[in-house]
């Protein structure tokens, strides 16, 4: 009676974690509309490697852009991409930045500029500082930490202080939006980091 009641338990243990969102390597679940996949286009679970950053950076709320206008002294600055995914720049007020590449954003500024103030603007745009990483979960310290390139999940894990001794070291989850809709995906330790990615460490069953 007593091993029936043991794999009963375990029956039970191994059905919830089959069942719960994001379990299983390269499980992709869409949280803006709250639906566990398929997402791909021919209904197959999308992998990790699909969430790679690829092309080029698009900002977001929490970037930092230093904005160059070539002589222009006043409109040279640092400005952050506030809330509302914009930067306020002087003359030409809040210009939309979210979703935008510093090329596009740099185009965009040159425009307006162009539009009654200054007759051949020459604008350059770059990333000053990256919005940050969180993580939380199974680590000493979570929180919210600056993004370094080339960051890795292994690499986030150890800014945290490491794995606490509950920690699913096998199963790690980031969240990531892509294409202006958010993601949440099971990522090997060596997966790399993108900008405003939150990290969950789970707990281990046993």
């Amino acid at each position: 009676m007593r091993s029936i009641l043991l794999v009963a338990a375990t029956a039970l243990v191994l059905a919830g974690c089959a069942g719960r969102p994001g379990a299983g390597p390269g499980t992709l679940v869409d949280t803006t509309r709250g639906t566990v996949g398929p997402v791909g286009p021919e209904g197959a679970l999308v992998p990790h490697e699909q969430i790679m950053p690829r092309g080029p950076y698009l900002l977001d709320t929490g970037d930092r852009l230093r904005v160059v206008v070539f002589g222009q002294e006043g409109l040279t600055n640092s400005y952050a991409v506030d809330a509302t995914g914009s930067i306020a720049m002087p003359l030409i007020g809040l210009v939309p930045a979210a979703g935008r590449s510093t090329d596009m954003l740099t185009r965009d500024i040159a425009a307006k500029l162009r539009g009654g103030f200054i007759r051949e603007p020459s604008v350059s745009v770059e990333v000053e500082t990256y919005r940050p990483f969180f993580i939380m979960g199974e680590v000493t310290a979570g929180g919210q930490f600056p993004f370094v390139t080339g960051m890795t999940a292994q690499n986030a894990i150890a800014i945290a202080g490491g794995f606490t001794p509950r920690a699913n070291r096998g199963n790690i989850e980031v969240t990531r939006k892509v294409n202006g809709q958010l993601y949440r995906a099971d990522v090997p330790l060596t997966h790399l980091l993108a900008p405003g990615d939150t990290v969950v460490v789970r707990e281990r069953w046993f």
